[in-house]
């Protein structure tokens, strides 16, 4: 089985996935790190480099060779479900899962972690802030097209668990 982890940055999908796949005996992929390393450069200097329309094909292309893997947990960056087909494509191959936890807390989460997240550099709190409401606002269509939804302040990988048994 694949299982992807969908959601709005600092919702929890890379530290949830890592545990819940070392509880099923599963592989864990981060596609951010996955994109890095294959591509030996920062997401951020990708961005910066060559925008983000180069950084999304690249996005794709990653998806489609760890879609290919089996028993693995793949945690996808808040944008992957939003651009292309990527969402169809995670549906079609895999289960996939919607970590919602309320905007407050991706907000205390991401404030003082802007300078690796290239759409979040040079906010202020209140930049971010609506920043973050906006394009949490945007990408929810996408997100919501997950077969799955946990909504939770607190999400622990316990509560994971049963929608994947």
């Amino acid at each position: 089985m694949r299982i992807y982890l969908v959601g709005y940055m600092g919702c929890g999908k890379s530290t949830l996935g890592k545990q819940l796949a070392l509880r099923l005996g599963y592989d864990f992929v981060d596609l951010d790190r996955y994109i890095e390393t294959k591509n030996e450069c920062s997401i951020t200097s990708i961005f910066k480099k060559y925008g983000e329309t180069v950084f999304r094909k690249e996005e794709r292309l990653c998806l489609e060779e760890v879609s290919n893997k089996i028993s693995i947990v793949i945690s996808v960056g808040g944008g992957t479900p939003c651009f292309s087909d990527n969402m169809e494509l995670m549906n079609h191959t895999g289960k996939t899962l919607f970590l919602n936890p309320p905007i407050s807390l991706l907000f205390k989460r991401l404030k003082n972690r802007t300078e690796h997240r290239p759409l979040l550099a040079n906010k202020t709190d209140k930049e971010l802030l609506e920043f973050i409401e906006r394009n949490y606002n945007e990408r929810l269509p996408c997100y919501q097209k997950a077969q799955h939804t946990i909504i939770s302040e607190n999400i622990k990988v316990d509560d994971l668990l049963p929608f994947f048994n």
